[in-house]
């Protein structure tokens, strides 16, 4: 299912923010660039946790996924790897939940992402 996209005026909205937030972020640094990469990072970071949970609660899932999936790759049916294993969301926006996700080989990821005009 294809991710929703912002309108015209939500984009906007989104733009602003933007602005006001790099404006906080330099207004903390008090013009020293080190301290202002950090917050960057800091705050990067910690959207990406809200959008894709933190590393350590991915890796339970996969062990998780791993298991109800009997060690099978759910689109080719070939085992899957020890390593370089993909937690495929069902809809993005619902997140890495045990019902909106499952487990796939990199291959399949690939050929997943391009069929969804990613790659």
């Amino acid at each position: 299912m294809a991710n929703r996209n912002l309108t015209p005026g939500e984009l906007e909205k989104a733009n602003v923010l933007l602005h006001e937030v790099r404006y906080r972020l330099g207004a903390l640094a008090d013009g020293d660039p080190d301290l202002l990469f950090a917050y960057r990072r800091k705050l990067a970071k910690e959207l990406s946790y809200d959008e894709r949970s933190k590393p350590m609660a991915r890796r339970k899932l996969k062990v998780l996924k791993r298991k109800e999936q009997g060690g099978i790759c759910p689109l080719c049916g070939k085992p899957l790897p020890e390593k370089y294993t993909v937690l495929d969301r069902v809809r993005a926006a619902e997140g890495y939940t045990a019902e909106n996700t499952r487990l796939i080989d990199e291959g399949c990821d690939r050929l997943v992402q391009a069929e969804r005009g990613f790659k």
